[in-house]
């Protein structure tokens, strides 16, 4: 059975509990180490090698050396598009440790308040992943935080195989997006049927990418090429394909 439960929270929906907070990153962080991971364990498909990353002490001792680099005040904070790439790749670095951290895990749905308990230590404070997403990104950078924020599911947009920065955050952004948009199992397009069948990201996060001029504008800037006069112009009936919350892992768990 494929995971598709309908959960308020995480990259899963927006958040309707109590207001999300604004998290505040320490200037100046080395994304070395967490790109140099990604690039270790993470594959052409965005599926990641828990099992390897968790058996190897040496990895595992990476990850967390990089993620108390968050711990420290943010004075000064990190702004502006070196704000923007921290906050995603916080997301991304804390969200594969709460998986490791548990792993075998079939799904992030399997770990109790995985996306709402502030439980990461970054700038000062304690934080959850919900604050980065909602609290954070959503408010600063709207629709565009949605290609580049990876929940450990199968139906996320693939975890890219390099570290966000500040330096080329509109480049990777726009990549993550022709990326996500161009596997054909994540969104389908059917112009002789008038139809696509688009991620429930789409549908779960409608008013942002309203704000952006729609659903259409956005499928006609990133869908594949040959499609994208199609896509532009919204002439087709839009539906949403189930979620998979099975785990992104390159071997067997969460493949359902």
């Amino acid at each position: 059975a494929v995971f598709s439960l309908l959960v308020f929270t995480g990259c899963a929906a927006p958040a309707q509990e109590k207001e999300k907070q604004k998290v505040s990153f320490p200037a100046g962080i080395d994304h070395a180490a967490w790109d140099a991971l990604l690039k270790q364990h993470v594959n052409a498909k965005g599926l990641v090698s828990y099992k390897s990353w968790k058996n190897s002490a040496k990895d595992m001792q990476a990850l967390d050396a990089y993620l108390q680099s968050y711990a420290k005040e943010a004075s000064p904070a990190a702004e502006g598009d070196e704000m923007v790439a921290t906050a995603i790749n916080a997301y991304n670095a804390f969200a594969v440790k709460t998986i490791l951290e548990n792993y075998p895990v079939e799904s992030i749905q399997e770990i109790k308040d995985a996306f709402s308990k502030e439980n990461h230590d970054i700038g000062g404070q304690k934080v959850s992943l919900d604050d980065i997403e909602h609290g954070t990104l959503r408010p600063a950078i709207g629709y565009r935080a949605h290609a580049v924020l990876v929940c450990c599911a199968r139906s996320c947009p693939p975890l890219a195989t390099t570290a966000l920065s500040a330096g080329s955050l509109d480049a990777q952004i726009d990549k993550a997006y022709t990326v996500w948009l161009g596997r054909d199992d994540l969104n389908k397009y059917f112009p002789e049927e008038k139809k696509v069948k688009i991620s429930t990201i789409f549908k779960w996060f409608s008013g942002d990418f309203e704000k952006a001029g729609g659903i259409p504008k956005i499928l006609g800037m990133y869908g594949p090429k040959e499609q994208r006069e199609f896509l532009g112009k919204g002439e087709y009936k839009i539906e949403y394909l189930d979620y998979n919350w099975g785990l992104n892992d390159q071997g067997g768990t969460g493949n359902r």
